[in-house]
């Protein structure tokens, strides 16, 4: 796989001192800076792609090799330019214009790269389509530059799996500590922001797959409402959490991402409309008057974890934030074992459906999947097995009654009794908690070492979840987590990006 990626960048780079026409630091630029360059003709799209393809070829592949970014689109370049004749003749074609965005490997493209989900089965999977978000992104004139690594089939196989690994391409590393899980399952998409390898990603969550690998490599990461951003062309676990999600480095960024991702697409059940302007939430001052709930239960898995996270409530408080101490759910232990009985239905009849489209020698069902995996162990079984696929595969319909009240029971405990319940109780705006504790050694052997998170009641509810940079445990990142009710993204926006901009927290990795 890294000499695939060599060849053809190879082809495609220019040196990193010869990238641009200029001497302009290309390191951690956002969009808006970017768009000034351009403006201001010191940069072009052409240059800032060739900067990250040297950057993904020395940092990536031959450096410290962070195994993020696994395959290249081979049209990027002729993508840019062609973008900066558009520029020169008529301006921008939309808010992203020129702007190099990775996708996690479980999204449908049509720029010749396979989709994978990180599996040897899917290694020759060609979508006929790009996925709605992609075709989004593209409208809104980005480019779109590789696709990343995760972990295998969005961590969704085994019991025992390890975050960023996957039989494909293997393991990604955390770009603070190269011996630590970068957790997943959109790993590569956090080690890449995080290593300044693009300017943008693109992620997929069903329950922390999103906020956690963008806590442990100190970035932001948003997991909106589910249904504001189509889940057409993405490989799926469980329609009733699934969604994709903007990472990247500043809450800017992230939200300029996600208002491109979002539109109603008629053809997803499920589908949500918001009439919510993101980007006007970017304001100085979004603290003040806040009634911020703090979860206490979701915490206290980690001291130093939970010393960082006294020290966030008391920034926010001085911000203007009205703290309001131990609004705690009562109902934790309700929704998990549900939760996963849910996943278990909907992933079987999720990826059934959308294996049956794929093209020729490409297994169609799960069943032919796990039998896939009994045929290539040496390959796909290395470390761990197949768990959770047999257990799903051993479910029947979604209209079995146990599938039914168990998803009744996900949604009840974490809407109406949880989040909901808690806004209303104590007349919040938000509630927030530690991300997820500092990264855990690499173990193939035993898998992750999760200690806790705060993310499950936000992915269950399927309302808005963001995380942002908080601080270091041993220098590795901690994330701050914000969440609020169904499509209440804008006030999370305006505490995020206020906090974000008080503290200036994030730290490039020393790679």
């Amino acid at each position: 796989m890294r000499i695939f990626i060599s060849i053809i960048a190879a082809l495609m780079l220019c040196t990193l001192s010869a990238c641009s026409k200029t001497n302009i630091n290309h390191h951690e630029l956002t969009v808006t800076k970017v768009h000034r360059m351009m403006e201001n003709k010191q940069l072009t799209s052409e240059e800032l792609v060739n900067y990250y393809l040297a950057r993904i070829t020395k940092i990536d592949d031959q450096g410290p090799q962070l195994n993020a970014v696994v395959q290249l689109n081979e049209n990027a370049l002729k993508r840019a330019q062609e973008l900066d004749a558009i520029y020169k003749k008529s301006g921008k074609v939309g808010p992203l214009h020129g702007i190099p965005v990775l996708l996690k490997d479980n999204i449908d493209t049509i720029d010749g790269m396979a989709n994978t989900a990180g599996s040897w089965a899917l290694k020759n999977h060609y979508p006929k389509n790009d996925a709605f978000l992609v075709q989004q992104l593209k409208n809104a004139g980005a480019i779109i530059l590789g696709k990343t690594n995760l972990s295998e089939w969005a961590n969704f196989r085994s019991t025992s799996s390890s975050s960023g690994w996957s039989g494909l391409w293997g393991q990604s590393k955390n770009p603070y500590d190269l011996t630590t899980s970068p957790c997943g399952s959109s790993a590569g998409s956090g080690v890449a922001i995080a290593a300044d390898l693009a300017l943008l990603a693109v992620g997929t969550e069903t329950d922390g797959s999103v906020t956690c690998p963008s806590a442990i490599n100190g970035i932001v990461g948003i997991k909106p409402t589910l249904g504001t951003i189509s889940r057409d062309g993405i490989i799926p676990i469980a329609h009733s959490q699934d969604t994709a999600g903007p990472m990247a480095r500043t809450v800017t960024d992230a939200v300029l991402l996600l208002d491109a991702l979002t539109a109603v697409d008629n053809s997803d059940h499920g589908a949500l409309s918001t009439t919510t302007d993101y980007i006007s939430h970017l304001k100085i001052g979004g603290i003040k008057g806040k009634r911020i709930g703090v979860a206490r239960n979701l915490m206290g898995y980690h001291g130093q974890l939970d010393a960082v996270f006294e020290q966030a409530i008391a920034d926010l408080q001085a911000q203007g934030g009205i703290i309001v101490d131990a609004t705690n759910f009562t109902n934790t232990d309700a929704w998990g074992d549900a939760e996963f009985e849910v996943l278990l239905y909907e992933f079987k009849q999720g990826l059934n459906a959308y294996l049956a489209d794929t093209g020729d020698n490409i297994p169609k069902s799960l069943a032919a999947l796990i039998a896939f995996n009994l045929a290539n162990a040496d390959k796909e079984m290395l470390y761990f097995k197949q768990e959770i696929f047999e257990m799903a595969q051993a479910k029947g319909a979604l209209t079995d009654e146990r599938y039914r009240a168990a998803l009744l029971l996900a949604k009840k405990s974490t809407q109406d009794e949880g989040i909901d319940a808690l806004l209303a109780e104590h007349q919040l705006d938000l509630i927030i908690a530690p991300t997820t504790g500092p990264a855990w050694k690499t173990d193939w052997i035993n898998g992750d070492h999760y200690l806790g998170a705060a993310s499950s009641a936000a992915a269950i509810s399927g309302y808005p979840h963001i995380t942002v940079p908080m601080g270091y445990v041993h220098g590795l990142p901690v994330g701050l987590s914000m969440f609020s009710g169904k499509l209440q993204e804008g006030k999370l926006i305006e505490v995020a990006y206020d906090y974000e901009q008080s503290t200036l927290h994030r730290k490039s990795p020393e790679l």
